[in-house]
């Protein structure tokens, strides 16, 4: 299981592990997005940012739509099935996305591919629901859970 992590709140006035936390998320910038392994470093970092991002569990049809509609090689081309085929073991970008939630890929697995997926705001009345607040009381901060889908789609 891979998580899909998106900032949603920005430097000002961030504490500075805090700040370094992010940066080595590549982090950087409010609604960029990112697709990281579930494992012990990862997850300790998710809980130092939780009042900056939101995050949750990734399916197989929400990666493969942020690899083929966000996804963007070095030079901003967009990622195509010819270029995951050249560069992995995989045939096109939905095996590529099957492996990544099953934590048998990276992200990385494609030279030139940048980690950062860059996404719009949240579309809708709602937006984020509020940025100073966690998601479970009605916020846009912290763990999401499977609900992440609902954002992201509104973001792409």
């Amino acid at each position: 299981m891979s998580f899909i992590v998106v900032r949603a709140r920005s430097n000002v006035n961030v504490e500075r592990s805090i700040r370094e936390t992010m940066s080595h998320l590549n982090l950087t910038k409010v609604n960029h997005a990112i697709i990281i392994p579930n494992n012990e470093q990862y997850r300790g970092m998710l809980q130092k940012a939780k009042d900056y991002i939101t995050w949750g569990e990734a399916t197989e049809e929400l990666v493969e739509k942020m690899l083929s509609e966000r996804g963007r090689m070095v030079g901003d081309k967009p990622l195509t099935d010819a270029i995951v085929a050249e560069h992995t073991d995989f045939k096109n970008i939905k095996a590529f996305a099957k492996a990544i939630c099953a934590d048998k890929a990276t992200v990385k697995a494609v030279p030139d591919l940048k980690r950062v997926f860059r996404l719009h705001p949240p579309v809708g009345a709602k937006g984020w629901g509020g940025i100073k607040r966690t998601f479970v009381v009605g916020g846009g901060l912290g763990p999401r859970g499977d609900k992440i889908t609902a954002l992201v789609e509104r973001m792409i």
